[in-house]
C-alpha cells in the first residue's frame, strides 16, 4: 500500500476520522449554555471612547435595531442574565476574539456589584485560550449574578461579535476539547506541509509546491486563529492576528487554486478556463490585502462582495475538475476527492449558521478540519500518484535492461554476441591493464561448417552451433569471457594466463569440441576446430586483439584445419610490427 511519510494511508484516514468525530461530537450547545445575539438576548449603546466604565448604568441601552457610528467609539452589549435563566456565580464568559482595541467585561450582582475583567489588543494576559476564544470567569460571590456587560473600544464589525455564557466548567470542557481537535489539526497540517514540500524538490512538480505552500498558509491561520502562537508571542493578540487571518485566509484560496489548476495536465483542459480561474484565485489573493487592513468602514459589505468572488472561484476550480475528470485525467480524481469536503462544508456553512456550534469554533473550525482532510488526500493522492510512477520506471528500466541484455545476447546459442562480448572484455582488458596482466584472445571457428548446413540442413547446423557454444559456456568466468562472434566463429577472451598455461589451455579447448557428441544430429560426423590466438602483455585493446588472432585463424585454416596457431607480442606505443612476435603451431590433425 502506498504510504505517507513512512505512515500507511489507512492510519492518516483513521486520524482524520477521529478528528472529523471529536468536532462532531462537539456539535451541540452544552446544557445550559447562552449564546448571547444582538437584540436577542443583548442591547447596545454606544459612546465615546472618553467615558469611563463606571458610567455602566448611565447609558440608555436599546433592544431593538442595530448598532451604528461605533467603530470610532465605544460599543456596549448588555446581557440581563435574569431573562435568560442564568442566576449565580461560578459563570463563565466566552468571546470569539476578534478587530478592537479594548474589550471590558463587567459582572453585576444583585447587590449592586460591579466587577471588571478587560483585554486590550496586543495584551489578552490569562483569558485567551485555544481555539480563537477569551474567556471571562465571573467571581464567585453569595448574592445571584444578573447582568453581563462588553464594551468594545474601536470594534470592527458587530457582526463579528460571538459570546456564549456558560459554567466554569463547561467553560474548561470547551478549552480542552477545542485544544485537541486544533492541536490535532496543526499537527497533520506541519505533517503535511513538509511531505509535500520534500515531494516538491525531490521530483520537481509545480503542483506539489503549490500545495505546499497552501498547508503552509493554512497552518499559519489556523495557529492565529486558534490563538495557539500568543504561547510565544501574546502581543500579538487581537487586531494583529485578526487582519494577518484574513490575509491569510485570501492567500489560501489563491493557492490551493493554483495547486488544483496546475496539477491537471494542460491537455484535460482549455487554457481560456484555466486563466480564467488562475485570474479569479489571484483576485481572491489580492482582495485579501485592502481586506486585511480594514478597522473600520463597511467591512461586511466587502466581505459579502469577497465571499461573491470566492464563490466564483470555487464553481471555476470545479468546472475544471470536472472536465478534466471527463477527459480521464487521474489528476482530476484525486483533486474532486480532496476539494469535496471543503466545498461540500463552504456550502453548508452558507446555508447553515453554525459559528454558535463545535466549541465555539464554528464555521472556523470546520474549515480548519476540512483544510485537513484536503492536506492529507492530497498528499497521500501524489503519493500514490508517484508510487505508480515509481513502479512504472523500475519496470521500465527493467525492460530496458532486458533490452539492452537480449541486445548482446545470440538468440540461438545464448552466449554474447559480437557487441555483448566487446562491452564484457572492456573491463577485463582493463582489468588487465592497471594489474599488469596478460590477456589472451582465442578466435574458434569451425571446419567446413557450410558442408553440415548443405548436407544435413540448417536445423542442423544450428544444433551443432548450439552443442559447441555450451561447451564454450563452461569456460566462462571471473577471468574468461565467451561468444559468438558471427556465423560460426567463437571468440574466448582469458587475461592472467600466459606461456605454456594458456598453450594447454587453447589445445585442451580444441580437443574437448572435437569431442562433442553431435551423434543425434549428423550421425558419426566429426566436428573439429580451427584456433588462432593472440597473447599480449600488457593488454591492449580489444581491436588489435582480435586482428592479430584473426590472423593467427588464416594461419590455422590454411595450415590443415584442426589445430591451433598462437601468436604472442609485447604491446607497447607504437604498431604491433614494431615489435618481436612468436608465431607457434600447435598442430593437430590435419583437416
Amino acid at each position: 500500500m502506498a504510504s505517507v511519510g513512512n505512515c500507511p494511508i489507512r492510519v492518516w484516514v483513521r486520524l482524520l476520522l477521529a478528528l472529523t468525530g471529536a468536532v462532531a461530537l462537539c456539535g451541540p450547545a452544552p446544557a445550559g449554555a447562552a449564546t448571547l445575539r444582538i437584540n436577542e438576548s443583548m442591547c447596545h449603546a454606544v459612546s465615546d471612547l472618553g467615558k469611563g466604565d463606571a458610567e455602566i448604568n448611565a447609558l440608555r441601552y436599546v433592544c431593538a435595531g442595530s448598532p451604528d457610528d461605533y467603530q470610532q467609539r465605544s460599543l456596549w452589549l448588555r446581557t440581563d442574565l435574569r431573562q435568560i435563566g442564568v442566576g449565580r456565580g461560578g459563570a463563565a464568559l466566552m468571546v470569539h476574539h476578534s478587530r478592537f482595541d479594548r474589550l471590558a467585561v463587567a459582572f453585576s450582582y444583585a447587590d449592586g456589584t460591579v466587577r471588571w475583567q478587560q483585554v486590550r489588543h496586543g495584551n489578552y494576559g490569562l483569558h485567551w485560550r485555544t481555539g480563537g476564544q477569551i474567556v471571562f470567569e465571573a467571581p464567585e460571590r453569595s448574592v445571584p449574578l444578573i447582568a453581563v456587560t462588553m464594551r468594545f473600544d474601536r470594534l470592527a464589525s458587530h457582526e463579528l461579535v460571538r459570546a456564549h455564557l456558560l459554567s466554569r466548567d463547561q467553560s474548561g470542557l470547551r478549552s480542552a476539547g477545542m485544544a485537541a481537535v486544533v492541536g490535532a489539526a496543526l499537527t497533520l497540517l506541519l505533517v503535511s506541509c513538509i511531505y509535500s514540500l520534500s515531494l516538491a524538490i525531490a521530483v520537481r512538480r509545480q503542483y506539489l509546491a503549490w500545495q505546499a505552500a497552501w498547508a503552509a498558509a493554512m497552518l499559519l491561520w489556523g495557529g492565529l486563529w486558534s490563538q495557539v502562537h500568543l504561547a510565544l508571542l501574546p502581543s500579538m493578540a487581537g487586531t494583529v492576528s485578526a487582519r494577518i487571518c484574513t490575509f491569510l485566509a485570501c492567500l489560501a484560496i489563491a493557492l490551493a487554486t493554483a495547486s488544483a489548476v496546475t496539477g491537471l495536465d494542460r491537455s484535460g483542459i482549455s487554457r481560456r478556463i484555466r486563466v480564467a480561474t488562475l485570474g479569479l484565485g489571484l483576485t481572491v489573493g489580492v482582495a485579501g490585502i485592502p481586506l486585511a487592513l480594514m478597522q473600520s468602514g463597511d467591512i461586511d459589505r466587502w466581505a459579502d462582495l469577497l465571499g461573491l468572488v470566492i464563490l466564483g472561484d470555487l464553481v471555476a476550480v470545479a468546472s475544471c475538475l470536472l472536465w478534466a475528470w471527463r477527459r480521464g485525467s487521474p489528476e482530476a480524481r484525486d483533486f474532486a476527492a480532496s476539494w469535496g469536503l471543503p466545498m461540500a462544508i463552504l456550502a453548508f456553512i452558507n446555508l447553515v449558521d453554525v459559528d454558535d456550534n463545535f466549541w465555539g469554533g464554528g464555521s472556523k473550525l470546520l474549515i480548519l478540519v476540512a483544510a485537513t482532510w484536503q492536506a492529507l488526500w492530497l498528499s497521500a493522492a501524489a503519493t500514490r500518484r508517484l508510487a505508480h510512477l515509481r513502479i512504472e520506471r523500475d519496470r521500465a528500466r527493467a525492460a530496458e535492461a532486458q533490452a539492452r541484455e537480449l541486445a548482446g545476447r545470440d538468440p540461438l546459442t545464448g552466449l554474447s554476441n559480437r557487441r555483448g562480448f566487446i562491452e564484457n572484455v572492456t573491463s577485463l582488458l582493463d582489468r588487465a591493464r592497471s594489474d599488469r596482466l596478460p590477456a589472451a584472445l582465442l578466435v574458434v571457428d569451425i571446419d567446413r561448417f557450410k558442408s553440415i548446413n548443405d548436407i544435413y540442413g540448417h536445423e542442423a547446423g544450428d544444433k551443432v552451433l548450439c552443442t559447441i557454444a555450451h561447451r564454450l559456456a563452461q569456460w566462462e568466468g571471473p577471468a574468461c569471457a565467451a561468444a559468438r562472434l558471427g556465423g560460426e566463429e567463437f571468440g574466448v577472451l582469458a587475461i592472467g594466463m600466459e606461456g605454456v598455461a594458456l598453450d594447454r589451455f587453447a589445445e585442451s579447448m580444441r580437443r574437448e569440441i572435437a569431442a562433442c557428441d553431435h551423434s543425434e544430429t549428423i550421425g558419426d560426423r566429426l566436428v573439429t576446430v580451427s584456433v588462432g590466438v593472440a597473447e599480449v602483455q600488457p593488454a591492449c585493446d580489444f581491436q588489435r586483439l582480435y586482428r592479430i588472432a584473426d590472423h593467427a585463424l588464416y594461419e590455422a585454416k590454411h595450415a590443415g584445419r584442426d589445430q591451433v596457431v598462437l601468436q604472442r607480442f609485447a604491446s607497447g606505443v607504437g604498431s604491433t610490427s614494431d615489435y618481436p612476435m612468436e608465431d607457434l603451431r600447435l598442430a593437430g590433425t590435419a583437416r
